[in-house]
């Protein structure tokens, strides 16, 4: 399908980098957990403790590392963290305790984090502003190209079950790091900004961002739905087959890498985000009703119902990834995008980190009510986007050449 490649030249170089990497990472993500304490020796609880200091180190630290992305330039910054993220992957191979464990895991995180911001500044110094969501589009069809053939390295790997194959898929994912590296030195060096307004990270003083990355981390709380929340769902609370969990990550990661482009192109400038950001609202709410309807059914009935409200699920999230893409690009000041990204990617970590503890609570401790109770507040986040990214575009000094969106 032509319209899944991006543009020949600087998004098409970009599309390629963040293919290499995603294969590494689906392979890395399908097999972590099991590397982690079959090789590693980790009890799971300690892996869950590292992980969840290391993103939280990473997200703290993403902000800076995106300031030196602007101030240092966005192509080399880049290059530097991923061979930062391939070395942190490659350590993993020799780390046999907790602690070598946790400094790896933070200097991966870190790295990731930082990594993302700077491949934002370095696609707003290289695309057009028109054109940004609808290169991040292509991006994230690729990432879902990318971690679909991973998960099937992986699934290799876990199929082997040896110490050898498990080494082979880190040593890959490292690999695919350097190979990233090497891609983004094809495009050319994005300018340094200087003579940046204000000291220090302005971010943080910019009331109005982080509100508006209060409302999209909640937004994206939708995350870990797909990986836990309804695994758990299915299992405990369904007589639907447990294989069909990976179905619906399929379903889901086809989807995006089909239509998210598609999606996107409804998308041009802040009132038609919001517009989106608000219809995925609607989106959820309908999901999580059709979610709580498979409970006590037939195991078919449920099979059809949960299948109906991945559908659901997929066009939510490719709507408000659109929508938030746009956002957070427009809002975002000329020569602070690094900067600004790296805050605005922080709803990710916080979503992976708080997610899994909110959906444990509602959907098993509640049922049917903990998902209209999510639902709701979905609904509740998409419909407070307009008014805080209208009071946001209000405060910019130099506003993005797209409007401001009008109340409906």
């Amino acid at each position: 399908m032509p319209h899944l490649l991006p543009p020949a030249g600087p998004q098409r170089t970009l599309a390629l980098a963040q293919f290499g990497n995603s294969v590494g990472d689906g392979a890395y993500y399908v097999t972590s957990a099991l590397y982690f304490t079959h090789v590693v020796g980790l009890p799971p609880t300690r892996i869950g403790l590292g992980l969840t200091l290391a993103w939280a180190v990473g997200s703290v630290v993403g902000v800076p590392l995106g300031r030196i992305a602007d101030r240092r330039g966005p192509r080399g910054t880049a290059v530097l963290l991923a061979l930062a993220t391939g070395a942190a992957v490659a350590s993993f191979l020799v780390v046999r305790g907790f602690l070598p464990f946790l400094a790896a895991a933070c200097l991966y995180a870190t790295a990731q984090s930082g990594l993302a911001a700077a491949r934002q500044a370095l696609l707003a110094g290289l695309v057009a502003q028109r054109e940004r969501t609808g290169a991040l589009a292509h991006l994230q069809s690729t990432l879902n190209a990318g971690l679909a053939v991973g998960a099937g390295l992986g699934g290799l790997a876990l199929s082997a079950g040896t110490r050898s194959a498990y080494l082979a898929v880190f040593a890959v994912d490292a690999l695919s790091f350097v190979l990233c590296a090497l891609v983004l030195l094809r495009l050319p060096a994005v300018a340094p900004a200087t003579a940046l307004p204000g000291t220090g990270l302005e971010v943080l003083r910019d009331r109005p961002y982080a509100a508006v990355t209060l409302v999209n981390t909640v937004l994206l709380l939708r995350m870990p739905l797909l990986s836990l929340g309804l695994p758990l769902w299915i299992a405990g609370r369904t007589g639907a087959p447990e294989w069909l969990v990976s179905v619906l990550f399929i379903l889901n990661t086809v989807a995006v890498m089909i239509f998210q482009v598609r999606t996107a192109r409804s998308v041009t400038g802040l009132g038609s985000a919001a517009r989106a950001i608000r219809r995925s609202g609607l989106l959820m709410l309908l999901t999580c009703a059709t979610f709580a309807l498979s409970a006590g059914t037939a195991p078919w009935v449920a099979v059809g119902v949960l299948v109906g409200g991945s559908v659901l699920l997929v066009a939510a999230e490719m709507l408000q990834s659109a929508g938030s893409w746009q956002i957070g690009f427009d809002l975002a000041p000329a020569g602070r995008v690094g900067e600004y990204q790296g805050f605005f990617g922080v709803g990710v970590t916080v979503a992976r980190t708080l997610g899994p503890l909110l959906l444990t609570a509602l959907l098993m401790g509640m049922g049917t009510a903990g998902w209209l109770l999510l639902g709701g507040l979905f609904l509740a986040a998409s419909w407070a986007m307009g008014p805080v990214t209208r009071w946001a575009a209000a405060t910019r000094r130099e506003p993005a050449d797209t409007a401001a969106p009008t109340p409906v």
